[in-house]
Order: C-alpha cells, then sequence, then structure tokens
C-alpha cells in the first residue's frame, strides 16, 4: 500500500456500522484522506485523516464535491434485515449514483447469498448463480446493476465474503445467537458441527478493500473478486472460541465450552409473528450447506492478502464485547473460580 498517499481520498458510506467502521480505520492507517458519511456522529472519529460528513445519503455526493471529491466510494450501507425488501436495493442504486457524480470506483461488499442453497463447496468468481430466497435475489439484482452501470461509465469493485467476525453489535449472529449465553460457557451454534461455513474478520476485509482500492486502475470496469477469511467447521470454530476465552480468562486453561444447537423448530413458527425471526429462518441453508470462498484471484491481484489467525480475531471480538473474566491461568480449582464479566 506503499502508492497510498492523502491526496487520495475515499468517501465511505455507512461509516458507523460495523463493515464502515473497519473500514473507515483500514483507509485511515493507509494514509487516505477520509470522507465518513452518516447521519449521527462517528463512533470514532479521532484519526486526523478522517472528515466526518454529517448528511444523508442523498446529500454525500454534493458534500464530497464541495470537499475536493473522492477517488473511490465504499458502500458499507446495510439496512435493517427486516427492511431488505424494501430499502436494499433503493440505497445502493443511490451509492452507484454518488459514485457515477463524483467519477470514482465503487467498492461494494458482496456475500454469498447470491449462490443460493444448491450451491457447490467451493465457490469461485465463476460459479453459476441459483438464488433460493428473496435476500439472495436482489444481491444477484445488485450485482447485475452495477455490471449493466459500466455502460454509464461507472467502475465498481465487489468483494465477497462470509458471515462477519469482528466490530461487536446487535442484531447479529454472535449477539443474537453465538455467544449469547457466553458468560454461561455455553456456545450456541447455528448448524451441524461437521458443516464448513464461511466467515470473513472484517478488520482484514477492509485491508483488503485498501488494496484493492489501491490497483483499481488495473481491474476491469466491473471486477470481481472473493475474500477467503476463514473455512472452519462448528467444530473447528468452537475449538478456536475455546482457546480464545482461555487468553480473555473467561474459562481457565483446563474448562471447555458446553455446546448447544440453535432452536430452528422455534424459529421458524416464531417467524409467523416475529419478522427478524422469519428472516432468519430463510437463511437456515448457509449453516447446513458446506461453503468457502476461493482467494486465489483476489492474491494474484493484491498478493498476499490480509489475515488474522482466528483466535486472535475472536479474541479481539470477545475483549471489544466485555467478555472477560477472573479465571485462573493455572492451577487445579479452577472450576471452583468466579467468572465476571
Amino acid at each position: 500500500m506503499s502508492q497510498s498517499l492523502t491526496t487520495q481520498s475515499v468517501l465511505v458510506l455507512g461509516a458507523n456500522g460495523r463493515l464502515g467502521r473497519a473500514v473507515v480505520k483500514a483507509f485511515a492507517a493507509a494514509g487516505w484522506r477520509v470522507l465518513a458519511q452518516a447521519r449521527r456522529p462517528l463512533v470514532d472519529a479521532s484519526h486526523s485523516n478522517v472528515r466526518p460528513l454529517a448528511v444523508d445519503l442523498g446529500g454525500a455526493a454534493a458534500l464530497a464535491e464541495s470537499l475536493g471529491g473522492a477517488d473511490v466510494v465504499v458502500n458499507a450501507i446495510n439496512p435493517l434485515y427486516t427492511a431488505w425488501d424494501t430499502e436494499a436495493l433503493p440505497l445502493a442504486r443511490m451509492a452507484m449514483s454518488v459514485a457515477l457524480r463524483l467519477n470514482a470506483t465503487l467498492i461494494f461488499p458482496g456475500n454469498v447469498y447470491n449462490f443460493g442453497a444448491s450451491m457447490p463447496t467451493q465457490l469461485l468468481e465463476s460459479t453459476e448463480q441459483h438464488p433460493s430466497t428473496p435476500k439472495g435475489l436482489l444481491r444477484q439484482q445488485m450485482e447485475r446493476e452495477l455490471k449493466d452501470a459500466t455502460a454509464d461509465g461507472l467502475r465498481s469493485i465487489v468483494l465477497r465474503a462470509g458471515d462477519f467476525i469482528g466490530d461487536w453489535g446487535t442484531g447479529t449472529w454472535m449477539d443474537m445467537a453465538i455467544l449469547k449465553d457466553l458468560p454461561k460457557h455455553r456456545v450456541t451454534y447455528p448448524g451441524p458441527l461437521d458443516v464448513v461455513h464461511s466467515w470473513a474478520n472484517l478488520p482484514d476485509l477492509a485491508r483488503s478493500m485498501v488494496a484493492l482500492a489501491e490497483i483499481r486502475a488495473q481491474c476491469a470496469a466491473h471486477a470481481l473478486y472473493h475474500f477467503p477469511g476463514y473455512a472452519v467447521t462448528g467444530k473447528q470454530f468452537i475449538a478456536e472460541l475455546t482457546q480464545a476465552a482461555r487468553g480473555t480468562h473467561l474459562l481457565a486453561p483446563d474448562q471447555e465450552l458446553k455446546t448447544s444447537s440453535f432452536p430452528w423448530p422455534v424459529i421458524r413458527l416464531g417467524g409467523l409473528l416475529v419478522p427478524m425471526w422469519r428472516e432468519i429462518s430463510r437463511m437456515r441453508y448457509l449453516w447446513t450447506v458446506p461453503h468457502q470462498l476461493d482467494g486465489d484471484k483476489l492474491a494474484q491481484a493484491i498478493g498476499s492478502i490480509p489475515h488474522t489467525p482466528l483466535e486472535q480475531a475472536l479474541g479481539d471480538l470477545l475483549r471489544q464485547a466485555g467478555f472477560v473474566g477472573t479465571a485462573a491461568v493455572s492451577g487445579t480449582n479452577s472450576s471452583q473460580q468466579q467468572h465476571a464479566l
């Protein structure tokens, strides 16, 4: 990233979201001038390279123009899960409009929804898409419109990734299910423990976006890359989480996490009344169909792909969430220790 100079600017749309915060930090650390759009004050705008833009999405382009424009726009906007049907596509189109007005390259975070329940284990950029849910159809439509917009002069880069790890928040698999009972030394895993699931550490994903932004001139007008992240079974994930919990002293060295299965039948029935449960139930296949993203094309483009060991990434998340304790580092009576958040 040695090419990066403060004369290069990035506009991050949705800078207060989980991905947005990671992207702001990564570009600022790489020396870019960062225009961080958010309707509310930024959670962290301490870096000298970051200029908060307290404006709604409709006014982002004009305000960015008044501040000298931007070379890259990152679409980090993510509507509420229950509002995707009505908001996801219009927001994506607004981001495209912003990038076109600024004559900037648009970076869009993709996911695996496009491939549907019949997806193969190994997902390449060329893998056929057969979306099987409304969200998958929306994702497919977004990417189709990005590609079609090259006729209008839009340059875009899609970086597709798995489920996010990092930046503790609400409304995620981590806080709603997997780590909900971690203070009781219990983890709730949403799928069979022998099925491979794809994860992406947000700081690594954001640094990969910076690397792609650095070589944007070498990319196709509409470029697509897969971020490999972590492809692990539930058993492997829990083993890494156990080590991370020991590292934060929530568990003693000889303690293990108890494992519970996710109550899918209850979620499915509850979905008749609770919109969020309905949306979660529709995506159950992501936990029963093994899948992983092939990162060869990304590695060829940017060289070494940023990669934090899974145990370290989970440990960072636990500390951020306050999942730390007082378990003894050594000793045979660790089961008698008191564990506290």
